[in-house]
Formats: structure tokens, sequence, C-alpha cells
């Protein structure tokens, strides 16, 4: 007998989909709480071979990452000899690093020109206080990502190329900076809560439920059951915008749910 190899997913059901954010808005998201990414250049010394570089960023408003860099740098020296370049941000995680949100920012970097590094250089700072030290070195410059091509991957079987100009006019989630305290919250005082909510959405046997993502339209849930472990989403009543919001909306859901038994 054959085995499949194939990652497993939930069990089959005639339950609509559940609205969620795009891609785009994900890796907006991630790229906005991100501060240190993995810049990838074409090797001066090795050509053809890529030449990594841990690399802190902010980004501008249309999520394109600003790098400020010395020119004594080997990855400075790539980009003046060859401006392609990719940048992967990856959410830091204690649990699978795969299973865990990343991106990855293809383009061409270039200096900025000294009329543009003025906002910039505030924009940075504000991420980066400690570059305060070295920001006005004649050698260090700021340079920006063109961003051409988006790849983002939310996590096992969710994964997709993001055009370039959807990702420049998408917005992080409203929750992002909030996401991890409604998450822990969540987990440590509702764990009940999140079961029946589980439950009202149809995973009857559902005996343990853990919220993993949550943002304006809704949240993951880690689900385990008898047979097995998977993943499911369920969808906020009507958008949420903040934390008030999204506690008032739990607790409607919770309180249909209770009234559902």
């Amino acid at each position: 007998m054959s085995t499949s190899r194939q990652h497993a997913g939930p069990p089959t059901s005639d339950t609509p989909s559940v609205p969620e954010t795009t891609l785009a808005e994900r890796g907006r998201t991630l790229v906005h709480l991100g501060r240190i990414g993995m810049l990838s250049t074409h090797s001066r010394k090795q050509p053809g071979f890529p030449f990594g570089s841990i690399m802190p960023y902010a980004a501008d408003p249309l999520g394109r990452p600003l790098f400020l860099i010395s020119s004594m740098a080997m990855h400075t020296q790539n980009l003046k000899a060859d401006p392609r370049a990719s940048l992967l941000i990856a959410e830091e995680t204690a649990g699978d690093p795969l299973g865990a949100p990343r991106i990855t920012l293809v383009g061409e970097a270039h200096p900025l020109p000294a009329e543009q590094t003025g906002p910039v250089r505030e924009l940075y700072l504000a991420r980066h206080e400690n570059a305060r030290h070295w920001v006005d070195f004649d050698d260090f410059a700021f340079w920006r990502l063109q961003v051409l091509n988006v790849y983002f991957v939310g996590g096992f079987g969710v994964m997709g190329w993001v055009d370039s100009s959807d990702y420049a006019v998408s917005e992080s989630d409203p929750l992002a900076e909030s996401a991890c305290g409604i998450i822990q919250h969540m987990n440590a005082d509702h764990a009940d809560a999140l079961v029946l909510l589980a439950h009202a959405a149809g995973h009857a046997d559902v005996t343990g439920a853990r919220m993993t993502e949550v943002d304006r339209l809704g949240f993951h849930l880690r689900l385990e059951s008898p047979e097995r472990v998977y993943g499911g989403r369920l969808a906020f009543p009507r958008e949420v915008r903040n934390p008030g919001e999204t506690r008032t909306v739990l607790v409607e859901m919770v309180r249909a749910a209770r009234n559902q038994r």
C-alpha cells in the first residue's frame, strides 16, 4: 500500500471559504513588523554565485526596504556592480520555521539621491536607534530596494507570487502591532472558548484549539482532534480595526456559540 507524502490538510468540508486578507496585505504586514532580513546580492569575487548578508532595514510608505550600508561592505560592492538583489524576511518563531510566514522581495537596489535622505534618515532611525552612531559617517549611505516582484509564503500550503503593484498599494493589517498580545491572551485565558468556537464552525471532533494568527477579517486556529492536527480559519462577523473591537466581536462569537449548544 502506498503512503501519501503530501502535507496534511483539514478534513473535507462543504462549508464556504472564509474571507482572508490578501497575500499582498499579509506581506506588507510582515515587512512592517520586521527589522532584519537576508539580503542576497551577486558576488563579484565568485561570479554567478549569490552572496548573503544579514541586513537591517526600514520600509518606506510603499513597502520598499531602505538600507543604511557602508561603501566598504561586500554587499555594497556587489550592488555597485550589479543592482539586482532580493531580501528575505521571515517571522520570528519559537516553533517550526517552515510553518512561519516569510516573504522574498526581488528587485534592484540603488543609492538614494541626497535630497531624499532627510525623511528616510528619520524613518530609518525610528526603527534602528543604534544607527545614530554611524549614520553620519562619510562611508555610509542610504539605499532603497525597488521592488519588482514578491513571493510570499504564509506557512504550509499558503504561498504565491504577488504583483509588485498590488504589494505597493496594499497596507499592513491594522492589528499588526497588537496581534501578538491578542493571541497570547486568547490562548492563555480562553482556550475553552476557542474550542467552543471551533465546534460552532463545524469542527465537531476538535478537542484542543490555539489561535496562531489574527487579522482584521478573522483568525487562524491550530486544531487538535483524536485523528489529526490541522489548521482552520474563522471569520469575524464584521471587520475590526483595533484590540477593543476585536474583543467585542470575540465575546459576541462566544456568546452565539454557547446559544447554539
